[in-house]
């Protein structure tokens, strides 16, 4: 009797296994399906959830003090390229507009003229707005 039961046991784990495993054959295809057609109709979508939950996945992690000493180079290099771009490209751009005629002087110049005229232009509205009702009444 107790091989006849143990017997059922295994079967009956053999079963469940078999069917466990088909599950999950079954889960993996799926799955995998649904990647593919998403990757098919939206590849760069896929992209930027990839790299969003990579970018999540790694600010969750803590650093260890081996990746801040091999990173801390990189990071310095890249940091000061991206400086040294922006400031190429600020100083190229203050240059062409500085030719133009367009610095800082004159957009404040400019803006200030700007606003003037608009107030002006607001007073003779409302005056031409009373006058109409003066007249009107």
């Amino acid at each position: 009797m107790i091989n006849e039961n143990s017997a059922r046991t295994e079967a009956g784990e053999d079963e469940a296994g078999v069917s466990a495993r088909q599950r999950a054959i079954e889960a993996y295809s799926d799955a995998r399906e649904r990647a593919v057609d998403t990757l098919g109709e939206a590849p760069l979508l896929a992209l930027a959830g990839g790299l969003a939950a990579g970018a999540l996945i790694a600010a969750l992690l803590p650093r260890t003090q081996a990746e801040t000493r091999l990173v801390r180079p990189t990071a310095r290099r890249v940091k000061d390229s991206a400086r040294s771009a922006f400031d190429a490209a600020r100083g190229t751009g203050t240059e062409r507009l500085n030719a133009m005629g367009l610095n800082r002087d004159k957009g404040e110049e400019t803006i200030k003229k700007l606003l003037d005229d608009l107030t002006d232009a607001a007073r003779a509205s409302a005056g031409a707005a009373v006058e109409a009702v003066r007249n009107k009444g």
